[in-house]
């Protein structure tokens, strides 16, 4: 446990790439442009009206684009539907079909919210949201070599703008967005998926941004945002907002000058998982009646010059799936450098999810069993060597008996010579019985990365999201709502604590004791898949301890004629 967590803080992981963005493109030049006129047409479409200047010729008045209700239209594969209001072209639903929300439905990935703006709208420099976000765009379908497209265009009082999505099979989501407000910035969040106050306080669905630049990924969780984060669009890879088992991640293109992550807090609705966001003071600094609010990051992406496009990925953090995307977004799923054997694990578990049982928590059985199987060697080494330095504790004892009263004098200071010499005796015997003191320890060692990574696989696994086990364990990823599993679990460890050799240390002892209240007090709130492992690993220890244990009592039993009977003949 200590060389792991010397390891991370020896070698932490790199700090975010904070780079500024370019001067035309800050806050300050954003704000402080001026607004065109709220008749012009967006850029793309300047060209006519620019012809017409030129020649001397009175520009035409351009045609008002408007539509006359509102309405949501949908684009919709085998993987995702998303759902576009033509107020203001925005996102106001994107459901993941494989996945199940809480209440059983289709995953939604949008923050429920009881007003605009939502993912898409535009903002300008200042994070206001534009008043072109409450017109009605009209929308149009388009069929295009890749898919249908859905187009959303208004021109009007309140400027214009046209927008373009295209949902690609695989579940990407391709937007192209120009507007007649120069510098203006595109919504993504915040908020993915709904949740309740409870759920957004849970340590283990940790919510961040996360960002690659030049290859190389950064991430900073809600609370560590304390102020806008400015990237350059100049080798930003891709940006987004996650959280432990879903991602929200956008693709720059063309005319993206770069990106802002801001921090804000959320304000409960009247609905239960409902929030409205507000961005947090300058600097941080929250009034009191604010500190225990819930926090989010909304992320900005900034046009260079009136337009932008983008690719977005909207679902799950599988690794297999994010890996096959050619942006790098398995980065984002975080196993440590504990990955290159976290990885052969989740093929293990989805092959016997596959292959052997259609239920992961019976898959977690098997592949913990399997690795306990190959451990055995290891097993039984450490139990071996416990068992020598158990038959030696009497000895061990007597000796510190014997130097107790020397070490330290009549005025109480410690004496290290007799100390010396107590640890050379005590030395002195391991060698003359043939015991390695670490003995017990190394194998433990070695198994220690094997445990850490499946632990680290099981904390992050998408697979397990809302996959049940058996009666009451409806979901791998949430905790026991009866504590049955943790209570189980440290019945367990009591019981292989019992079996196992205590050490000779009366410290270490008293710690060993403790430990499996310790550790039944910190699993109540760990997900079931967790725990189920622990349990596991546990039972089988507990049976490989017995076994051990009647092998080795029958074995002494057997031995003891033999040696009598030899005694006898000598004599």
């Amino acid at each position: 446990m200590g060389i792991l967590l010397a390891w991370q803080y020896l070698f932490p992981p790199p700090e975010p790439v904070r780079q500024p963005l370019p001067p035309e493109t800050s806050l300050a030049a954003e704000a402080t442009r001026p607004v065109p006129d709220p008749a012009a047409a967006p850029v793309a479409a300047a060209a006519p009206e620019a012809d017409a200047a030129a020649a001397g010729e009175p520009a035409p008045a351009a045609e008002p684009i408007v539509a006359a209700a509102e309405e949501v239209v949908a684009l919709e594969n085998a993987e995702v539907r998303a759902s576009f209001s033509n107020r203001g072209g925005q996102l106001v639903s994107l459901v993941i079909k494989s996945k199940r929300g809480t209440d059983g439905e289709p995953l939604e990935l949008v923050q429920r919210r009881a007003a605009a703006p939502w993912p898409f709208a535009l903002i300008d420099g200042a994070g206001v949201a534009l008043p072109i976000n409450d017109e009605l765009f009209v929308a149009e379908r388009e069929a295009t070599a890749a898919g249908e497209q859905l187009v959303l265009r208004y021109r009007g009082a309140a400027g214009s703008a046209e927008k373009r999505f295209l949902l690609h099979p695989d579940g990407r989501l391709d937007l192209e967005v120009s507007a007649s407000v120069p510098g203006f910035g595109v919504m993504v969040g915040p908020g993915l998926r709904s949740r309740s106050a409870e759920q957004l306080a849970n340590r283990f669905l940790k919510r961040s941004a996360v960002w690659s630049v030049a290859g190389t990924a950064s991430v900073e969780t809600v609370e560590e945002v304390e102020e806008t984060l400015r990237i350059a669009g100049a080798g930003l890879d891709w940006i987004g907002v996650e959280d432990t088992y879903f991602l929200v991640a956008v693709v720059p293109g063309e005319g993206v000058a770069g990106a802002r992550i801001e921090p804000v807090l959320l304000d409960a609705g009247a609905e239960e998982g409902v929030f409205d966001a507000r961005a947090l003071p300058a600097g941080g600094e929250v009034a009191k009646a604010d500190a225990k609010r819930p926090r989010d990051t909304r992320l900005v992406l900034v046009a260079d010059n009136g337009r932008l496009t983008a690719s977005s990925y909207w679902g799950s953090k599988q690794y297999d799936r994010l890996k096959e995307l050619p942006w790098g977004l398995e980065r984002t799923v975080r196993w440590g450098w504990l990955g290159f054997l976290a990885r052969p694990m989740l093929w293990g578990l989805q092959w016997i999810h596959a292959n052997l049982v259609a239920n992961y928590g019976w898959a977690i059985v098997v592949l913990t069993t399997v690795l306990k199987i190959l451990l055995l060697p290891l097993s039984l080494a450490s139990f071996k060597s416990m068992r020598k330095m158990q038959k030696l504790n009497p000895r061990m004892q007597a000796i510190r008996e014997r130097w107790r009263s020397k070490l330290r004098d009549k005025q109480g200071r410690f004496n290290p010579e007799a100390q010396k010499q107590m640890n050379e005796e005590v030395m002195a015997l391991y060698r003359t019985e043939g015991v390695n003191p670490a003995g017990g320890c190394l194998p433990i060692l070695v198994q220690l990365p094997i445990f850490f990574a499946f632990y680290q696989l099981l904390s992050t696994a998408v697979e397990l999201w809302h996959s049940p086990w058996i009666g009451w364990v409806k979901d791998l990823t949430a905790p026991d709502p009866f504590y049955a599993l943790p209570i189980i679990m440290g019945v367990t460890q009591i019981l292989q604590q019992r079996m196992t050799p205590a050490p000779p240390d009366p410290i270490q002892k008293r710690m060993i004791q403790a430990m499996p209240i310790v550790f039944t007090v910190f699993s109540l709130g760990f997900p079931a898949g967790l725990v189920l492992y622990w349990l596991t690993n546990n039972v089988l220890s507990i049976v490989q301890q017995g076994l051990y244990n009647r092998f080795q009592d029958r074995h002494a039993v057997e031995a003891a004629p033999a040696a009598a009977g030899r005694k006898g003949r000598g004599k």
